[in-house]
Formats: C-alpha cells, structure tokens, sequence
C-alpha cells in the first residue's frame, strides 16, 4: 500500500502544477520531519501560484520553527499581500498572528 507522501508525488508527477497536491505533499514532508525538504515544496507552490496563500503561513511556521526568523518575517509579510489581494481575511489573521508572535 502507497504512503500518502508516494500518492502525492505520483500527482505532482502527472501534473508538477497542481497547487493542492504540492501543498499537501509539503504537508506531509512537515509531518514526518523534512522540514528542508517542505521548505522547498512550500516555496515551490509560492513561485508556482503565488495567490496560495496557506502556503505563506505555513513556510513561515517552518522557517520560524527552524530558526530562520529573519525569512519567516519576510515570508509572512509577502503572504500578507497575497492574501490582501485575494481577500483571504481569515488567512491575513492567521498570517499576522504568526508574524506578530515573532517580534
């Protein structure tokens, strides 16, 4: 039986632009500890689809976990605008709670 983490890279692997299935492997990678390699599928989604904005919030947890403070402030602060401009209100929350937490 196929992990989760094996179904979602064979989804990436038939289509390398779905957003939600890249999220979630990111997700997955994060739960089982990959924290470098969730890093880079969250930034993936971002350079991909830069209106996901979950992914903000959750890079920026994993930056700020990992102590890349500095790159969880600007990553919230981007997420902000994206989640500005698609009126993402309780995203925005989340994301200004997470980076108001940092300093």
């Amino acid at each position: 039986m196929k992990s989760r983490k094996e179904t979602l890279e064979e989804f990436l692997a038939l289509d390398p632009d779905d957003s939600f299935s890249r999220y979630a492997l990111a997700l997955e990678l994060e739960k089982e500890g990959g924290e470098t390699d969730a890093v880079a599928q969250f930034r993936e989604v971002i350079a991909r689809d830069p209106g996901y904005v979950a992914a903000y919030y959750h890079l920026g947890k994993v930056l700020a976990r990992t102590n890349h403070v500095d790159e969880a402030r600007d990553v919230y602060s981007k997420g902000l605008v994206a989640a500005t401009a698609a009126n993402d209100q309780r995203t925005r929350t989340e994301i200004q709670e997470a980076l108001d937490a940092l300093n």
